[in-house]
């Protein structure tokens, strides 16, 4: 049997394009390459810099076929439009973050002339229209996709509503020539959220509308490279990650922009219905906080620490310099000690954001136990990703991490004793890429990290 060629799986960063050459047959990680994304000219001058880089470690860079992840261009802007505010719209927002999105406007009730105006300004790379359970009403789903209608909606459609209205959907669209992709209801029924086959879908949409639309590269090969959106990508690793190692895992990922946690928990079917929820939890989570980043949200993550009593004004200035200047790379221990400061604040309140709070309130039942967001108390393996992280001392790195985890007297529901690790290497991207071509070596790539 002729051995398995190596593959190179890339992640287009909107700052740094990250590539590792992997064995496709093993999972090794042969060699590891990065190198400006080259937003301004073509992103695959940036691509061919790491293979070229690669090459110089091992001879089958050269020929590798490429497998690439992009959140370039901004990334995936993702509008949802649904019934209510509290079922439907909540459920497509929860399902559109899981889906590798940043999540640029939630409508419900109708699209008025007001909330069209929101729509459109929100300028979305994809639309996901949800509302009624599966026999339930569709009245608002109906009419909203017959007002994208009559305005000519152009933008990529992801309808995931009731099942039952999909024939009057399609005719609207079919009418206008909005592109659209039908997916199964994110809320068959109440208390039930069922993400999987909208976000297939819009993954779907990503490929056949977004990449080519963003004028990132001029070359027909961008297209073809392209397996999904960094974040989708990245939450399917954390998914064959807990699946590798029997753990439940949680990730945090430090960017410029935003501050993204992904968990896989095990949900305690005995505990359910303890938020109050109307729309489940799932065991698979992501959450984006677009306000906490290190360059782009320096001062928002600034202002942020200090209303949660983590900062002072004395880093208000280091705020300041990074979010005009993105580019900006520390050079002196005191602004690195300000880079993980900064780093620190994003990590902890994203993580707050995400795990929610256990508490008991007292009600007309009496003292009962209310949770929000997911429960990671659980949780055996946090990971922390991003530049701050990758580019830190080790005990940097060690500190920002540490500061996540332990029992918390406010009731936030963070990892109470987790193993530590950094992802040095740029591995999740690459196993989420391999996921579904190469499903062993993913594994054995994921199962590395713990190595």
């Amino acid at each position: 049997m002729s051995p398995v060629e190596p593959l190179i799986c890339v992640d287009i960063g909107s700052t740094y394009t990250k590539a590792a050459l992997v064995d496709g047959d093993t999972g090794h990680l042969l060699a590891t390459a990065a190198h400006p994304t080259t937003i301004g000219t073509d992103v695959l001058d940036g691509v061919d810099a790491c293979r070229d880089e690669l090459a110089l470690s091992h001879a089958g860079a050269g020929t590798a076929e490429v497998l690439a992840c992009s959140s370039a261009g901004g990334g995936l802007r993702i509008a949802v439009v649904g019934n209510e505010e509290l079922v439907t719209a909540e459920a497509g927002r929860r399902v559109a973050l899981s889906s590798g999105g940043k999540v640029v406007a939630v409508l419900a009730g109708g699209l008025a002339a007001s909330a069209l105006e929101v729509l459109e300004g929100a300028r979305p790379d994809v639309l996901l229209l949800v509302g009624g359970t599966d026999g339930g009403n569709s009245e608002v789903l109906v009419a909203d996709a017959a007002v994208l209608s009559d305005r000519r909606w152009s933008g990529p459609v992801v309808v995931a509503g009731d099942v039952d209205a999909r024939d009057t959907v399609s005719a609207s669209f079919d009418a206008s020539g909005t592109p659209y992709v039908l997916a199964g209801n994110v809320v068959p029924k109440i208390g039930v959220l069922a993400p999987d086959s909208a976000r297939a879908a819009i993954r779907e949409m990503f490929l056949a509308h977004v990449i080519g639309g963003k004028g990132l590269s001029s070359r027909a090969d961008l297209t073809a490279m392209v397996r999904g959106a960094t974040p989708d990508l990245v939450l399917t690793a954390v998914e064959v990650l807990a699946a590798a190692t029997a753990r439940d895992v949680a990730v945090v990922d430090i960017g410029g922009a935003t501050t993204d946690v992904h968990s896989v928990v095990r949900l305690d079917p005995e505990e359910a219905g303890l938020a109050r929820e109307v729309v489940a939890s799932t065991p698979v989570t992501r959450t984006v906080e677009g306000d906490l980043g290190m360059r782009w949200s320096a001062l928002s993550t600034w202002e942020a620490g200090v209303e949660a009593g983590l900062l002072g004004e004395d880093l208000r200035p280091a705020a300041v310099r990074r979010s005009g200047d993105p580019a900006f790379l520390p050079a002196t221990g005191t602004e690195r000690t300000e880079d993980e400061r900064l780093a620190a604040t994003a990590a902890t309140i994203a993580l707050r954001r995400h795990a929610g709070r256990s508490r008991v309130v007292v009600g007309p039942t009496g003292r009962v136990l209310e949770r929000t967001g997911t429960d990671l108390r659980e949780v055996s393996l946090l990971v922390g990703s991003g530049g701050v992280l990758r580019h830190a001392p080790p005990e940097a790195a060690t500190r920002i991490l540490s500061g996540l985890v332990g029992r918390s007297p406010d009731g936030w529901q963070l990892p109470d004793d987790p193993t530590l690790l950094v992802d040095r290497h740029y591995v999740l991207a690459a196993v989420g890429l391999l996921a579904e071509r190469r499903p062993q070596a993913a594994v054995a790539l994921a199962r590395s990290l713990t190595a």
